[in-house]
């Protein structure tokens, strides 16, 4: 077997090491496959040095040939100066090739890992364009970069016939898997389409099996000449019968074949690649009714100003609203954004500007509002931190929000008939979180980027987006068929069937994936060494314990009950607390449900609560624990119905926001109270009813162990426990990149927490959103957590996460993470840590 080696020279590093991925798995890792790419300048890091060529050279040299593939410009220059570094005998062994980089790399591991030698390895590598060319059809004619077909007339010819069932044919892995087979025979292996009447072709070249454009369904002609032909067709069977193994592969993730989507078709738009998925609907165009606004003369400002903060105030409403929703349906992190947009609103410069126009201009409401919007969107645009430009959007967004409804306009209204591909030329954040994914299947604008908010929600939601097409989209007509490919950036208006048959081949494979990864959520989370993790959902509503547990929710580890006190004039009831604390536990049948008394004060006020002053630090202020201890009758009617709902079901009760033992102490007696009255009255409740805090502050931290003797349990809150150890306001831009629940001082306190508690014999949790980020799963594995509490949608993702992983190799990263210096490099150290031990 011929040991030759491939060198990647590029301009980009990511575009290498994402090659170098792809062609690896085509040969799972047979051949050597070094990078040389990208320059060490964080301001400019693309592109070549020679020296780094010469050692990824030598890294992988080999007496049987180097092929070095290169892209554009000085990565040629790079390549050349770099063989002269080399030894003259070593130089005669290196081969530059002008072959494209990735279909050549794909080629060139194939034929490299079948024992090719380096000119025949050279030859399949300049022939994958030829090849991709045939295939789409751009020539006709067959390929003559191998080695011409020879027959062996003196030994027998065996054929079989095959139909082809895997889900999407002989796309690049099933081909590669192929050729690698026909290559292990002394055998000449052919093989012909005999759907698309084909001629025959050599099977032992990846380019020429390429070029028959294999589809489920279709026949295949295999023929087989030499003494092992019989096992060389046995051999191929096999691989046919066992769908080259693709029903496993589905099991982690779906088959990717953007490669194979054209941009030659008929009908196609390109664009760019925000969310993927595929869509395939008639279109419905969307206008947002923009607010035109026309200056004119007041009489009285006073009268303008107090327009403007009625609409303000409205606005903030709206938003609070779209907020609580997103937080349900997109999580935490997606829906801080429109946290963001509530610390705009109320931006003391930006309303004191507005006011001042008003007053010395005796403008209207509008005017005023708009001329500031302007002024801070085009200072943003001005800024250079591309994070920062991107908010852009935001400010335009709550702009048009309060002028809507100085003008008196209704919001507008998105809500569909029937599924559709929703076209627009763009759609702001509020728009795409208000989107149902069950009726909005795709989304088509001719503005946005890949890392705008709206491309962000519409990840989180599941719908395939493809932004930045050309504007000839707007003038289709409503119900006109289209298709749009998210994860290649491309849509096809009134789509040619063998287009809908790829991309409907595609949807298929991916919504079996997706229903594969929803059953396998269902199972116990339990690592490679034997350790059951429990995973709950944090929810605030009861429609989200539905998703919850149809998520493979083991519990509900936070359920927030701040949405049954917001938008309304007065506080809940304690009957109408219990009706709803019962319709979860019902869901739950009989899982764990975990409720957090009410959250509110500081950030998130109640309109029918006097605070009497205002905070000039709200999350430093009365909220938490500390505001209900304050109202004591409101806490202990929410006590009362959460302890007459836990009859018959697992119920427990979280205090939020402690920071002392004195508050524990404080709403234990609350608590006794309560349950002396409800005996009093002979009302029926779980005497034996836990009760736990978060930690969140890092006062709670410092005295876990005092703590840890008081409650039953622990949930670790690390969204307000990372701002607190940071001292850094995690809505506020300039200090934002600050506030990481990976940074090793954020993880010591998680550290200290789990001892503590873990030495006084009772469990912790953790539902901050670096639960359900997956990269942090083996640290919190290692930290020793009982329980992740994540967004229901992140279930699935995480209990695959932990099966993956081992708690021995997790405390070793773990043991490493806590000594490192910055988030960035303890991000940096898991995915080295990971990688190495897959």
């Amino acid at each position: 077997m011929a040991a030759i080696a491939i060198v990647i020279v590029s301009h980009s590093k990511q575009l290498a090491l994402g090659v170098r991925e792809l062609a690896a798995q085509m040969v799972h890792g047979q051949v050597p496959i070094a990078v040389a790419a990208g320059i060490e300048d964080p301001e400019n890091p693309l592109g070549t040095d020679p020296i780094q060529v010469y050692e990824a050279i030598a890294s992988v040299f080999s007496d049987d040939g180097v092929l070095v593939l290169m892209d554009l410009g000085s990565a040629l220059l790079s390549a050349e100066m770099a063989i002269e570094f080399l030894p003259e005998a070593q130089q005669e062994k290196v081969y530059l090739c002008e072959a494209p980089l990735v279909e050549g790399a794909i080629a060139a591991v194939v034929a490299a890992a079948a024992g090719r030698d380096i000119h025949q390895v050279m030859a399949e590598a300049r022939g994958a364009l030829l090849a991709k060319a045939t295939q789409l059809g751009v020539v006709s004619r067959p390929l003559s970069v191998v080695s011409p077909i020879t027959t062996n007339i003196e030994s027998p010819t065996r054929e079989i016939r095959l139909i082809v069932s895997n889900r999407l044919g002989l796309h690049a892995r099933p081909a590669a898997q192929f050729v690698a087979t026909a290559a292990r025979f002394q055998s000449q292996i052919l093989v012909r389409n005999l759907t698309r009447n084909t001629e025959l072709v050599r099977g032992d070249s990846i380019n020429q099996v390429t070029t028959l454009g294999v589809r489920q369904g279709h026949e295949l002609l295999i023929t087989a000449t030499g003494y092992d032909a019989d096992e060389a067709l046995a051999a191929l069977q096999g691989l046919f019968a066992n769908n080259f193994g693709e029903d496993n592969v589905a099991l982690h993730s779906p088959p990717a074949f953007h490669h194979e989507v054209t941009p030659t078709t008929h009908g196609e738009l390109s664009g760019i690649a925000a969310s993927p998925g595929v869509a395939i609907a008639p279109v419905v165009h969307y206008q947002p009714t923009h607010i035109a606004i026309t200056e004119y003369h007041v009489d009285d400002p006073d009268i303008e100003w107090q327009r403007l903060q009625v609409a303000i105030n409205t606005a903030r409403q709206e938003i609070q609203a779209v907020f609580s929703q997103a937080s349900l349906q997109i999580g935490d992190a997606e829906a801080a954004i429109f946290d963001a947009q509530l610390l705009f609103l109320e931006d003391p410069v930006m309303l004191e500007a507005a006011h001042q126009r008003i007053l010395d201009n005796h403008i209207n409401a509008e005017a005023a509002w708009q001329a500031v919007v302007d002024e801070v969107a085009t200072s943003y645009r001005a800024l250079e931190d591309s994070y920062l430009q991107e908010r852009v959007d935001d400010v335009v967004d709550v702009g048009q929000r309060v002028l809507r409804l100085l003008a008196g306009n209704a919001a507008a209204n998105l809500h569909l008939e029937s599924p559709a591909i929703l076209v627009a030329t763009d759609l702001t954040p509020s728009d795409t979180a208000g989107l149902d994914p069950t009726k909005v299947l795709g989304i088509c604008t001719t503005s946005g980027s890949a890392t705008s908010h709206s491309a962000i929600i519409a990840r989180t939601l599941g719908i395939p987006a493809v932004l930045g097409v050309d504007a000839q989209v707007l003038h289709l007509a409503d119900g006109t068929i289209m298709a749009l490919d998210g994860e290649s950036g491309r849509a096809w208006v009134e789509p040619e069937s063998d287009i809908l048959d790829l991309l409907a081949a595609k949807q298929e494979a991916w919504q079996t994936a997706q229903q594969e990864a929803r059953a396998t959520a269902h199972q116990p989370a339990i690592t490679r060494d034997g350790r059951q993790v429990s995973v709950f959902a944090n929810i605030g509503s009861i429609n989200d314990v539905q998703v919850a547990v149809a998520s493979g929710a083991e519990g509900v580890g936070l359920l927030r009950t701040e949405f049954l006190y917001l938008d309304r004039t007065s506080a809940p009831t304690e009957e109408e607390q219990l009706l709803v604390y019962q319709a979860i536990a019902q869901v739950l049948d009989n899982r764990p449900l975990i409720i957090r008394t009410l959250d509110v004060g500081g950030d998130k006020p109640l309109p029918y609560i006097k605070v009497g002053f205002p905070e000039a630090n709200p999350f430093l202020g009365w909220r938490g624990i500390r505001f209900c201890l304050d109202r004591p009758e409101l806490f202990k009617t929410q006590l009362r119905a959460i302890l007459r709902a836990s009859v018959g079901h697992q119920i427990k009760i979280m205090l939020p926001m402690i920071a002392s033992v004195t508050e524990v102490r404080a709403a234990k007696v609350i608590l006794g109270e309560v349950q002396a009255e409800l005996n009093q009255a002979g009302i029926a409740f779980d005497t034996a009813i836990k009760v736990g805090i978060m930690v969140e502050v890092p006062s709670a931290v410092a005295i876990a162990d005092q703590l840890a003797a008081e409650v039953d349990f622990f949930s670790i809150g690390t969204n307000d426990l990372s701002q607190y150890v940071m001292a850094s306001d995690r809505t506020n831009p300039r200090v934002a990149n600050l506030v990481d629940a990976l940074h090793p001082a954020v993880l010591r306190m998680v550290q200290q927490t789990v001892q503590a508690a873990h030495t006084a014999g009772i469990s912790v949790g953790l539902c901050g959103e670096l639960a359900a980020d997956t990269l942090a799963t083996p640290i919190l594995l290692g930290l020793g957590l009982d329980e992740l509490s994540v967004n229901p949608q992140s279930i699935p993702g995480v209990k695959q996460a932990i099966a993956r992983l081992s708690i021995v190799e997790s405390e070793a990263i773990v043991a490493s993470a806590l000594q490192q210096d910055s988030a960035d490099h303890v991000r940096e150290l898991i995915s080295t840590s990971v990688t190495h031990s897959a």
